[in-house]
Formats: structure tokens, sequence, C-alpha cells
């Protein structure tokens, strides 16, 4: 099945090491071998990198390692491919405009009889591939774009209970993993996943919450870097971090999601809900 992976970050973070650790889930010998990508949040803006070839020995992976770009909020996926070609279209993360800034969203898993669905709904947004995973997401956008006609982004309450009202939908069509980003908060849906013993069962994401000291530059933990985005700056406030991953990629204590349960997370921490 295919990777998610997001890092939300309370002030900006290099994650060379862990977008490395993930990357190697799509090694070209092993199942995830369809395409990768990876997107980074600039304020309302995003920079966004895919291909539609194995992440594992991808040059752009050494490239975006190299470049060690500093973000508070980024989103990775990588693809088995179960609707549509290999192509850069069907390639996620997807990206999409709406009330004034980019929003992000990558799926894990299949949504049976999606297309139906799509065609019966009417449509501001469309699909550039044939994947169910980006119809999945003009769904949403088309749920979401009421609430973002205004000047003033909507309150969280009624982003979270859209995203909540389609997460209910998509799960009767099949497996429904996602994480969706507006650039302010990140919404994860934890569903099931195929598990090591060929089972389909919860948990179908996890999460995790770090926290670092008053330090500048902290050490490498198991994959993942924490650098600060000026080297040559003091910092004095504590960094807060927030992964979300199909599968843990770090060491540390990671939690489960339930099956149906979504979190928020900004600025690198859980947002009560």
């Amino acid at each position: 099945m295919c990777e998610l992976f997001c890092l939300s970050s309370r002030r900006p973070t290099r994650a060379s090491f862990s977008l490395k650790r993930f990357a190697a889930h799509g090694a070209p010998d092993g199942r995830n071998v369809d395409g990768w990508g990876v997107a980074f949040h600039e304020g309302r803006d995003i920079r966004l990198y895919k291909e539609p070839e194995p992440a594992g020995d991808s040059p752009w992976v050494a490239f975006i390692e190299e470049r060690a770009l500093a973000t508070r909020l980024l989103i990775s996926h990588i693809r088995r491919a179960t609707m549509g070609a290999n192509s850069h279209a069907n390639t996620q993360p997807f990206a999409r405009e709406l009330g004034g800034r980019m929003h992000l969203f990558a799926h894990n898993g299949g949504f049976d009889g999606i297309a139906a669905r799509f065609d019966a709904a009417t449509h501001r947004f469309h699909p550039l591939g044939e994947t169910d995973s980006e119809m999945a997401f003009c769904l949403l956008l088309e749920r979401l774009a009421p609430l973002w006609k205004g000047a003033a982004a909507p309150p969280l309450a009624a982003r979270l209970a859209a995203v909540t009202e389609f997460a209910a939908g998509m799960r009767p069509l099949g497996i429904a993993n996602f994480l969706y980003s507006d650039g302010e908060f990140i919404f994860g849906h934890g569903h099931r996943r195929t598990q090591a013993d060929g089972i389909v069962a919860p948990p179908g994401l996890w999460f995790r919450h770090r926290h670092r000291g008053h330090t500048a530059d902290a050490p490498a933990e198991s994959g993942v870097t924490i650098h600060s985005a000026d080297h040559h700056e003091a910092h004095h406030e504590a960094q807060e971090m927030a992964l979300l991953a199909s599968v843990p990629v770090t060491a540390g204590h990671w939690r489960p999601l339930a099956e149906g349960e979504i979190v928020v997370v900004a600025a690198g921490e859980l947002v009560p809900s």
C-alpha cells in the first residue's frame, strides 16, 4: 500500500533524514515503486516535488536533502498504484488553490464506486489524472469551498466538521487513510491498512509528538534531524514537532489512531477538538 508522512513544527525544521528514511520504503525492489512526492508549505503557497518513479533511488530526494529546505509543514506520499497510470498527474500529494491558499491531500487506500459519486456531484474542482484519490480530494474541496468564500479563514470547528463528514462518507467505499492540509492545520484520518500479516485492519495511521528544549541545533534521532532555519540565530523557544505516518518512521512512542479517528495538528502540536 501507499505510505503517508507529514511533519508539523513550531519553528522551521529541516527533515531531510526523515524524508530519506521514508523514501527507502519506496526502494525499487520493494512494493511502493510507482511514484513519490513531497510538498513544503511556504505561507499560502507550496513547493511541490513529485515524480512517477521509485523514491528509493531518486536523485530528486538527494537534491531535496542537499537544499535542506526549512518548513513548518510538509506532507509526503509514496505510491503503490491501484488506479491510473504511472504519471505525474497521478502522483501525490495533490494540490489545489482554495480561498487564496494552496491545499494539499494525500491518500492511502482505495475507493470503490467513487467515480459514480463524483459524476453525481457538482464540480468546481476536476481531477487532472485518473485516480480515486484525486477524485476524493476534489469532492472534499467541493464540501470545503463554501467555508472559504469570505476574506477570513473559516473557524477550525467548521473545517473539522466538513472533513469529518467527508471521511464518514469515504469509509464505506474502501480504505480511507488520508492527510489533508490547508496550510494552517493538518487533518489526519486513520482507517485501516494491510498489516504485516496481510490482514486489513486498524491502525492505518500513527501519531507522534516530540518536544525539544532550548537548542538551536538538535542532534539526529533515529532518522529525524531538527535544525533551525538559520544556523546563526539563537533560539530560546522550545521546539515542538508533530508527526503522522502510515507506519512509525522514527524511534520513540507512536500512538496508533483508532479506526475512523481524525486528529488535527498545527505548529507542532495536537490541536484539541
